[in-house]
Protein backbone atom coordinates (compact mmCIF):
# COMPACT_ATOMS: atom_id res chain seq x y z
CA UNK A 1 0.00 0.00 0.00
CA UNK A 2 1.41 3.39 -1.00
CA UNK A 3 1.77 6.27 1.45
CA UNK A 4 -0.98 8.26 -0.30
CA UNK A 5 -3.40 5.35 -0.10
CA UNK A 6 -2.59 4.93 3.59
CA UNK A 7 -3.11 8.64 4.16
CA UNK A 8 -6.49 8.50 2.41
CA UNK A 9 -7.58 5.61 4.66
CA UNK A 10 -6.55 7.45 7.82
CA UNK A 11 -8.46 10.54 6.67
CA UNK A 12 -11.57 8.43 5.98
CA UNK A 13 -11.45 6.80 9.43
CA UNK A 14 -11.01 10.15 11.16
CA UNK A 15 -13.92 11.66 9.27
CA UNK A 16 -16.13 8.74 10.26
CA UNK A 17 -15.03 9.03 13.90
CA UNK A 18 -16.39 12.62 14.07
CA UNK A 19 -19.87 11.85 12.80
CA UNK A 20 -22.55 12.42 15.49
CA UNK A 21 -24.56 9.34 14.61
CA UNK A 22 -22.95 7.09 17.18
CA UNK A 23 -24.94 5.38 19.88
CA UNK A 24 -24.24 4.35 23.42
CA UNK A 25 -23.98 0.71 22.61
CA UNK A 26 -22.58 1.03 19.11
CA UNK A 27 -19.64 -0.73 20.66
CA UNK A 28 -21.82 -3.77 21.08
CA UNK A 29 -23.03 -3.43 17.51
CA UNK A 30 -19.53 -4.09 16.34
CA UNK A 31 -19.82 -7.42 18.08
CA UNK A 32 -22.02 -8.38 15.15
CA UNK A 33 -21.52 -5.84 12.43
CA UNK A 34 -18.82 -3.45 11.17
CA UNK A 35 -15.64 -2.23 12.73
CA UNK A 36 -15.13 1.07 10.98
CA UNK A 37 -18.45 2.30 12.35
CA UNK A 38 -17.28 1.55 15.87
CA UNK A 39 -16.36 4.94 17.35
CA UNK A 40 -15.35 4.31 20.95
CA UNK A 41 -11.93 4.04 22.47
CA UNK A 42 -10.20 3.62 25.80
CA UNK A 43 -6.71 4.50 24.68
CA UNK A 44 -5.45 4.57 21.12
CA UNK A 45 -3.15 1.71 20.29
CA UNK A 46 -1.12 1.82 17.10
CA UNK A 47 -2.35 -0.65 14.56
CA UNK A 48 -1.09 -1.11 11.05
CA UNK A 49 -4.45 -2.13 9.61
CA UNK A 50 -7.91 -0.67 9.93
CA UNK A 51 -9.47 -4.15 10.20
CA UNK A 52 -9.52 -6.19 13.42
CA UNK A 53 -6.53 -8.52 13.64
CA UNK A 54 -8.68 -11.43 14.96
CA UNK A 55 -5.78 -12.51 17.12
CA UNK A 56 -2.33 -11.59 18.24
CA UNK A 57 -0.95 -10.81 21.69
CA UNK A 58 -2.74 -7.46 22.13
CA UNK A 59 -6.12 -8.87 21.04
CA UNK A 60 -5.90 -11.79 23.45
CA UNK A 61 -4.80 -9.49 26.27
CA UNK A 62 -7.88 -7.35 25.62
CA UNK A 63 -10.02 -10.48 25.76
CA UNK A 64 -8.33 -11.48 29.02
CA UNK A 65 -9.13 -8.06 30.49
CA UNK A 66 -12.77 -8.30 29.44
CA UNK A 67 -13.01 -11.83 30.86
CA UNK A 68 -11.57 -10.77 34.23
CA UNK A 69 -13.77 -7.68 34.27
CA UNK A 70 -16.97 -9.70 33.91
CA UNK A 71 -15.63 -12.44 36.19
CA UNK A 72 -15.16 -10.02 39.08
CA UNK A 73 -18.28 -7.88 38.62
CA UNK A 74 -21.16 -9.74 36.97
CA UNK A 75 -19.78 -12.92 38.55
CA UNK A 76 -20.54 -11.51 41.99
CA UNK A 77 -24.00 -10.43 40.81
CA UNK A 78 -24.59 -14.04 39.70
CA UNK A 79 -23.57 -15.13 43.20
CA UNK A 80 -26.26 -13.18 45.01
CA UNK A 81 -28.10 -16.36 45.98
CA UNK A 82 -25.39 -16.92 48.62
CA UNK A 83 -25.97 -13.45 50.06
CA UNK A 84 -29.75 -13.98 49.89
CA UNK A 85 -29.50 -17.14 52.00
CA UNK A 86 -27.07 -15.63 54.53
CA UNK A 87 -29.08 -12.44 54.92
CA UNK A 88 -32.31 -14.40 55.39
CA UNK A 89 -30.92 -16.68 58.07
CA UNK A 90 -28.30 -14.53 59.83
CA UNK A 91 -27.86 -10.83 59.07
CA UNK A 92 -31.39 -9.71 58.14
CA UNK A 93 -33.73 -12.29 59.67
CA UNK A 94 -36.38 -9.65 60.38
CA UNK A 95 -36.57 -8.55 56.74
CA UNK A 96 -38.87 -10.25 54.24
CA UNK A 97 -37.55 -12.31 51.33
CA UNK A 98 -38.94 -9.67 48.98
CA UNK A 99 -36.94 -6.88 50.62
CA UNK A 100 -33.73 -8.93 50.62
CA UNK A 101 -34.23 -9.83 46.95
CA UNK A 102 -34.52 -6.14 46.12
CA UNK A 103 -30.88 -5.65 47.10
CA UNK A 104 -29.78 -8.09 44.41
CA UNK A 105 -32.25 -6.83 41.82
CA UNK A 106 -30.98 -3.27 42.26
CA UNK A 107 -27.56 -4.41 41.04
CA UNK A 108 -29.04 -5.85 37.86
CA UNK A 109 -31.33 -2.87 37.28
CA UNK A 110 -28.47 -0.38 37.53
CA UNK A 111 -26.19 -2.52 35.39
CA UNK A 112 -28.67 -2.77 32.51
CA UNK A 113 -30.46 0.54 33.03
CA UNK A 114 -27.30 2.64 32.91
CA UNK A 115 -25.76 0.78 29.96
CA UNK A 116 -27.13 3.20 27.32
CA UNK A 117 -25.69 6.26 29.09
CA UNK A 118 -22.37 4.66 30.04
CA UNK A 119 -22.01 3.22 26.58
CA UNK A 120 -22.53 6.64 25.03
CA UNK A 121 -19.93 8.21 27.34
CA UNK A 122 -17.57 5.40 26.39
CA UNK A 123 -18.19 6.11 22.69
CA UNK A 124 -17.28 9.76 23.10
CA UNK A 125 -14.52 9.81 25.69
CA UNK A 126 -13.30 6.25 26.09
CA UNK A 127 -12.70 4.27 29.24
CA UNK A 128 -9.59 5.91 30.65
CA UNK A 129 -11.78 7.38 33.40
CA UNK A 130 -14.74 4.96 33.35
CA UNK A 131 -12.72 1.81 34.00
CA UNK A 132 -10.60 3.02 36.95
CA UNK A 133 -13.56 4.86 38.46
CA UNK A 134 -15.86 1.86 38.12
CA UNK A 135 -13.19 -0.44 39.54
CA UNK A 136 -12.66 1.86 42.51
CA UNK A 137 -16.41 2.12 43.26
CA UNK A 138 -16.84 -1.66 42.93
CA UNK A 139 -14.03 -2.52 45.35
CA UNK A 140 -14.95 0.27 47.78
CA UNK A 141 -18.57 -0.90 47.89
CA UNK A 142 -17.44 -4.41 48.88
CA UNK A 143 -15.22 -3.03 51.64
CA UNK A 144 -18.14 -0.93 52.90
CA UNK A 145 -20.37 -4.02 52.74
CA UNK A 146 -18.00 -5.86 55.06
CA UNK A 147 -18.68 -3.25 57.76
CA UNK A 148 -22.50 -3.36 57.51
CA UNK A 149 -24.28 -4.23 60.74
CA UNK A 150 -26.88 -6.94 61.19
CA UNK A 151 -30.54 -5.88 61.04
CA UNK A 152 -29.65 -2.59 59.32
CA UNK A 153 -31.10 -3.33 55.90
CA UNK A 154 -30.53 0.21 54.60
CA UNK A 155 -26.75 -0.26 54.90
CA UNK A 156 -26.88 -3.34 52.67
CA UNK A 157 -29.11 -1.48 50.20
CA UNK A 158 -26.64 1.38 49.91
CA UNK A 159 -23.43 -0.66 49.78
CA UNK A 160 -24.41 -3.72 47.77
CA UNK A 161 -27.55 -2.62 45.95
CA UNK A 162 -26.65 0.92 44.87
CA UNK A 163 -22.86 1.48 45.09
CA UNK A 164 -21.87 -1.98 43.87
CA UNK A 165 -24.49 -1.72 41.11
CA UNK A 166 -23.11 1.66 40.04
CA UNK A 167 -19.55 0.34 39.96
CA UNK A 168 -20.64 -2.57 37.78
CA UNK A 169 -22.56 -0.26 35.47
CA UNK A 170 -19.42 1.83 34.83
CA UNK A 171 -17.32 -1.12 33.63
CA UNK A 172 -19.89 -3.50 32.07
CA UNK A 173 -20.49 -1.78 28.66
CA UNK A 174 -16.76 -1.18 27.96
CA UNK A 175 -15.93 -4.79 28.84
CA UNK A 176 -18.26 -6.14 26.17
CA UNK A 177 -17.74 -3.40 23.61
CA UNK A 178 -13.97 -3.38 23.43
CA UNK A 179 -13.77 -6.99 22.20
CA UNK A 180 -15.37 -5.88 18.93
CA UNK A 181 -12.35 -3.73 18.16
CA UNK A 182 -10.06 -6.71 17.94
CA UNK A 183 -12.19 -9.56 16.58
CA UNK A 184 -14.42 -9.82 13.51
CA UNK A 185 -14.25 -13.26 11.92
CA UNK A 186 -14.07 -14.93 15.36
CA UNK A 187 -16.07 -12.23 17.13
CA UNK A 188 -18.97 -14.40 18.34
CA UNK A 189 -16.48 -16.87 19.76
CA UNK A 190 -14.48 -14.10 21.46
CA UNK A 191 -17.56 -12.45 22.95
CA UNK A 192 -18.70 -15.84 24.21
CA UNK A 193 -15.39 -16.31 25.99
CA UNK A 194 -15.62 -12.86 27.58
CA UNK A 195 -19.22 -13.41 28.65
CA UNK A 196 -18.35 -16.78 30.15
CA UNK A 197 -16.30 -14.87 32.71
CA UNK A 198 -19.51 -13.85 34.46
CA UNK A 199 -20.58 -17.49 34.64
CA UNK A 200 -17.20 -18.65 35.95
CA UNK A 201 -17.31 -15.89 38.57
CA UNK A 202 -20.72 -17.23 39.55
CA UNK A 203 -19.02 -20.57 40.21
CA UNK A 204 -15.89 -19.44 42.08
CA UNK A 205 -17.31 -16.70 44.30
CA UNK A 206 -20.23 -18.69 45.80
CA UNK A 207 -17.99 -21.64 46.65
CA UNK A 208 -15.36 -19.35 48.14
CA UNK A 209 -17.85 -17.35 50.20
CA UNK A 210 -19.60 -20.41 51.58
CA UNK A 211 -16.27 -21.94 52.57
CA UNK A 212 -14.92 -18.76 54.16
CA UNK A 213 -17.99 -17.43 56.00
CA UNK A 214 -18.10 -20.28 58.60
CA UNK A 215 -14.31 -20.05 59.10
CA UNK A 216 -13.50 -16.34 59.19
CA UNK A 217 -16.94 -14.70 59.28
CA UNK A 218 -18.98 -12.73 56.74
CA UNK A 219 -16.99 -9.51 57.05
CA UNK A 220 -13.60 -11.01 56.32
CA UNK A 221 -15.01 -13.26 53.60
CA UNK A 222 -16.30 -10.16 51.80
CA UNK A 223 -12.91 -8.44 52.25
CA UNK A 224 -11.18 -11.41 50.62
CA UNK A 225 -13.71 -11.08 47.79
CA UNK A 226 -12.83 -7.39 47.50
CA UNK A 227 -9.11 -8.21 47.30
CA UNK A 228 -9.61 -10.75 44.49
CA UNK A 229 -11.90 -8.32 42.68
CA UNK A 230 -9.28 -5.57 42.98
CA UNK A 231 -6.60 -7.80 41.45
CA UNK A 232 -8.83 -8.80 38.53
CA UNK A 233 -9.95 -5.24 37.80
CA UNK A 234 -6.38 -3.92 37.94
CA UNK A 235 -5.37 -6.41 35.25
CA UNK A 236 -8.49 -5.45 33.30
CA UNK A 237 -7.64 -1.74 33.40
CA UNK A 238 -4.08 -2.44 32.23
CA UNK A 239 -4.95 -4.75 29.34
CA UNK A 240 -8.13 -3.34 27.80
CA UNK A 241 -7.28 -1.22 24.75
CA UNK A 242 -9.15 -0.08 21.66
CA UNK A 243 -7.97 0.59 18.14
CA UNK A 244 -10.05 3.51 16.86
CA UNK A 245 -9.85 7.21 17.80
CA UNK A 246 -12.36 8.82 20.15
CA UNK A 247 -15.33 10.61 18.62
CA UNK A 248 -15.20 13.41 21.25
CA UNK A 249 -18.89 14.01 20.54
CA UNK A 250 -21.83 13.13 22.72
CA UNK A 251 -25.57 13.45 22.33
CA UNK A 252 -27.93 12.00 24.90
CA UNK A 253 -30.51 11.62 22.16
CA UNK A 254 -28.33 8.85 20.73
CA UNK A 255 -28.53 6.80 23.93
CA UNK A 256 -31.91 5.31 23.09
CA UNK A 257 -34.16 5.07 20.05
CA UNK A 258 -37.85 4.40 20.65
CA UNK A 259 -38.64 4.50 16.93
CA UNK A 260 -37.95 0.78 16.87
CA UNK A 261 -41.25 0.10 18.66
CA UNK A 262 -43.02 0.89 15.38
CA UNK A 263 -41.66 -2.44 14.15
CA UNK A 264 -43.78 -5.31 15.46
CA UNK A 265 -40.75 -7.59 15.62
CA UNK A 266 -38.88 -5.14 17.83
CA UNK A 267 -41.92 -4.37 20.01
CA UNK A 268 -42.67 -8.05 20.62
CA UNK A 269 -38.99 -8.69 21.32
CA UNK A 270 -39.07 -5.98 23.99
CA UNK A 271 -42.16 -7.61 25.51
CA UNK A 272 -40.51 -11.04 25.43
CA UNK A 273 -37.35 -9.64 27.01
CA UNK A 274 -39.36 -7.99 29.79
CA UNK A 275 -41.26 -11.19 30.61
CA UNK A 276 -38.16 -13.41 30.45
CA UNK A 277 -35.88 -11.18 32.52
CA UNK A 278 -38.69 -10.68 35.03
CA UNK A 279 -38.26 -14.33 35.98
CA UNK A 280 -34.85 -15.35 34.63
CA UNK A 281 -32.84 -14.83 37.84
CA UNK A 282 -35.44 -16.13 40.32
CA UNK A 283 -33.89 -19.65 40.45
CA UNK A 284 -30.46 -18.07 41.00
CA UNK A 285 -31.78 -16.29 44.09
CA UNK A 286 -33.93 -19.03 45.60
CA UNK A 287 -32.52 -22.44 44.57
CA UNK A 288 -30.42 -22.89 47.72
CA UNK A 289 -33.23 -21.86 50.05
CA UNK A 290 -35.61 -24.24 48.26
CA UNK A 291 -33.11 -27.12 48.42
CA UNK A 292 -32.61 -26.70 52.16
CA UNK A 293 -36.38 -26.67 52.68
CA UNK A 294 -36.67 -29.93 50.73
CA UNK A 295 -34.12 -31.61 52.97
CA UNK A 296 -31.09 -31.44 50.70
CA UNK A 297 -27.93 -31.52 52.79
CA UNK A 298 -26.27 -28.13 53.34
CA UNK A 299 -23.05 -29.54 51.86
CA UNK A 300 -24.81 -30.11 48.52
CA UNK A 301 -27.22 -27.16 48.65
CA UNK A 302 -24.39 -24.63 48.75
CA UNK A 303 -23.11 -25.94 45.39
CA UNK A 304 -26.41 -25.60 43.51
CA UNK A 305 -25.86 -21.95 42.56
CA UNK A 306 -22.33 -22.69 41.31
CA UNK A 307 -23.79 -25.57 39.29
CA UNK A 308 -26.28 -23.24 37.58
CA UNK A 309 -23.50 -20.80 36.76
CA UNK A 310 -21.08 -23.53 35.67
CA UNK A 311 -23.59 -24.82 33.13
CA UNK A 312 -23.95 -21.23 31.96
CA UNK A 313 -20.39 -21.25 30.62
CA UNK A 314 -21.09 -23.49 27.59
CA UNK A 315 -24.54 -21.92 27.21
CA UNK A 316 -22.90 -18.55 26.51
CA UNK A 317 -20.49 -19.93 23.91
CA UNK A 318 -22.18 -22.79 22.03
CA UNK A 319 -25.52 -21.06 21.22
CA UNK A 320 -23.63 -18.28 19.47
CA UNK A 321 -21.90 -20.80 17.22
CA UNK A 322 -25.23 -22.43 16.33
CA UNK A 323 -26.90 -19.04 15.86
CA UNK A 324 -24.30 -18.07 13.26
CA UNK A 325 -25.48 -21.02 11.16
CA UNK A 326 -29.27 -21.22 11.70
CA UNK A 327 -30.16 -17.78 13.07
CA UNK A 328 -30.33 -16.37 16.63
CA UNK A 329 -34.12 -16.59 16.95
CA UNK A 330 -34.10 -20.27 15.97
CA UNK A 331 -31.84 -20.95 18.97
CA UNK A 332 -33.19 -18.39 21.44
CA UNK A 333 -36.88 -19.35 21.28
CA UNK A 334 -36.49 -23.14 21.83
CA UNK A 335 -34.01 -22.47 24.65
CA UNK A 336 -36.59 -20.31 26.42
CA UNK A 337 -39.36 -22.85 25.93
CA UNK A 338 -37.20 -25.63 27.35
CA UNK A 339 -36.16 -23.45 30.31
CA UNK A 340 -39.81 -22.68 31.12
CA UNK A 341 -40.78 -26.35 30.89
CA UNK A 342 -37.93 -27.35 33.19
CA UNK A 343 -39.23 -24.85 35.76
CA UNK A 344 -42.87 -25.99 35.56
CA UNK A 345 -42.12 -29.70 35.45
CA UNK A 346 -38.74 -30.54 36.93
CA UNK A 347 -38.43 -27.80 39.57
CA UNK A 348 -42.09 -27.96 40.59
CA UNK A 349 -41.94 -31.72 41.14
CA UNK A 350 -38.41 -31.94 42.59
CA UNK A 351 -38.36 -33.12 46.18
CA UNK A 352 -34.89 -34.57 46.68
CA UNK A 353 -31.23 -33.91 46.05
CA UNK A 354 -31.08 -35.66 42.66
CA UNK A 355 -34.08 -33.85 41.18
CA UNK A 356 -33.04 -30.42 42.47
CA UNK A 357 -29.48 -30.87 41.20
CA UNK A 358 -30.73 -32.00 37.81
CA UNK A 359 -32.95 -28.94 37.55
CA UNK A 360 -30.09 -26.60 38.48
CA UNK A 361 -27.86 -28.15 35.81
CA UNK A 362 -30.40 -28.12 32.99
CA UNK A 363 -31.80 -24.67 33.78
CA UNK A 364 -28.31 -23.17 33.78
CA UNK A 365 -27.51 -24.89 30.49
CA UNK A 366 -30.53 -23.56 28.57
CA UNK A 367 -31.35 -20.23 30.23
CA UNK A 368 -27.90 -18.76 29.58
CA UNK A 369 -28.55 -18.72 25.83
CA UNK A 370 -31.12 -15.96 26.17
CA UNK A 371 -28.65 -13.51 27.72
CA UNK A 372 -26.12 -13.91 24.91
CA UNK A 373 -28.50 -14.16 21.93
CA UNK A 374 -30.86 -11.25 22.59
CA UNK A 375 -28.38 -8.61 21.32
CA UNK A 376 -27.59 -10.81 18.31
CA UNK A 377 -31.20 -10.95 17.24
CA UNK A 378 -31.81 -7.23 17.78
CA UNK A 379 -28.85 -6.59 15.47
CA UNK A 380 -30.52 -8.54 12.66
CA UNK A 381 -33.62 -6.31 12.61
CA UNK A 382 -31.91 -2.97 13.24
CA UNK A 383 -29.93 -0.62 10.97
CA UNK A 384 -26.26 -0.68 11.89
CA UNK A 385 -26.15 3.00 12.78
CA UNK A 386 -29.10 2.61 15.18
CA UNK A 387 -28.19 -0.67 16.82
CA UNK A 388 -26.69 0.79 19.98
CA UNK A 389 -29.67 3.04 20.62
CA UNK A 390 -32.19 0.26 19.89
CA UNK A 391 -30.38 -2.16 22.18
CA UNK A 392 -30.21 0.58 24.81
CA UNK A 393 -33.99 0.88 24.71
CA UNK A 394 -34.32 -2.89 25.15
CA UNK A 395 -31.93 -2.83 28.09
CA UNK A 396 -33.99 -0.10 29.73
CA UNK A 397 -36.97 -2.45 29.58
CA UNK A 398 -34.79 -5.25 30.94
CA UNK A 399 -33.65 -3.01 33.82
CA UNK A 400 -37.25 -2.47 34.94
CA UNK A 401 -37.93 -6.21 34.76
CA UNK A 402 -34.83 -7.01 36.82
CA UNK A 403 -35.72 -4.40 39.42
CA UNK A 404 -39.19 -5.76 40.16
CA UNK A 405 -38.82 -9.44 39.20
CA UNK A 406 -37.12 -11.11 42.16
CA UNK A 407 -38.82 -8.89 44.81
CA UNK A 408 -42.17 -9.87 43.30
CA UNK A 409 -41.15 -13.50 43.54
CA UNK A 410 -40.06 -12.97 47.14
CA UNK A 411 -43.56 -11.78 47.98
CA UNK A 412 -44.77 -15.33 47.37
CA UNK A 413 -42.60 -16.63 50.23
CA UNK A 414 -44.63 -15.28 53.13
CA UNK A 415 -43.65 -18.33 55.15
CA UNK A 416 -41.28 -21.12 54.13
CA UNK A 417 -43.70 -23.87 53.09
CA UNK A 418 -44.41 -26.02 50.04
CA UNK A 419 -47.45 -24.05 48.91
CA UNK A 420 -45.58 -20.74 48.78
CA UNK A 421 -42.64 -22.28 46.94
CA UNK A 422 -45.01 -23.88 44.44
CA UNK A 423 -46.59 -20.49 43.80
CA UNK A 424 -43.15 -18.95 43.19
CA UNK A 425 -42.18 -21.76 40.79
CA UNK A 426 -45.41 -21.55 38.78
CA UNK A 427 -45.02 -17.77 38.58
CA UNK A 428 -41.47 -18.19 37.24
CA UNK A 429 -42.33 -20.85 34.68
CA UNK A 430 -45.39 -19.03 33.32
CA UNK A 431 -43.41 -15.83 32.81
CA UNK A 432 -40.55 -17.59 31.01
CA UNK A 433 -42.99 -19.42 28.73
CA UNK A 434 -44.89 -16.17 28.11
CA UNK A 435 -41.64 -14.56 27.02
CA UNK A 436 -40.93 -17.46 24.69
CA UNK A 437 -44.45 -17.10 23.25
CA UNK A 438 -43.69 -13.47 22.39
CA UNK A 439 -40.52 -14.52 20.58
CA UNK A 440 -42.46 -17.32 18.90
CA UNK A 441 -44.78 -14.68 17.46
CA UNK A 442 -41.74 -12.75 16.25
CA UNK A 443 -40.45 -15.93 14.61
CA UNK A 444 -43.78 -16.38 12.82
CA UNK A 445 -43.73 -12.78 11.59
CA UNK A 446 -40.36 -13.45 9.98
CA UNK A 447 -41.39 -16.70 8.34
CA UNK A 448 -43.85 -19.54 9.03
CA UNK A 449 -41.38 -22.06 7.61
CA UNK A 450 -39.48 -23.94 10.28
CA UNK A 451 -36.32 -24.22 8.18
CA UNK A 452 -36.04 -20.49 7.57
CA UNK A 453 -32.89 -18.90 8.97
CA UNK A 454 -34.02 -16.23 11.43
Amino acid sequence: MSFSELSDKITLIRSQATTPETSSLSDTSTVIDSDVNFKSDIRSVPCGEDLPPDGGLQAWLVLLGSFLNLFSTFGIVNSYGVFQQHYTTTLLPNSSASIISLIGSLQLALLYGMSPLIGRIFDAYGGSILLPLGSFVTVLSLIMLSFCKANNAYQFFLCQGIFFGLGNALVFPPALAVVGHWFKRRRAYAIGIAASGSALGGVIYPIMLQELIPKIGFSWAVRVTALITLACLCVSCLTMRTRLPLSRRMSFRDCMDFEGFKDWRYALSALGAFLAFYALFIPYFYIEQYALFEGVSPELAKYLLPIINAMGIPSRILPGLFADKIGPLNVLTPSMVISGLFVLILWLLSRGAVAVTMFASLYGLFSGAFVSLLPSYIATITPVEKFGARLGSIYLVVAVANLVGTPTAGAFIRTVNQHDFNSLIVFTGVLVLSGSLAFGCVRTIHSPHLRARV
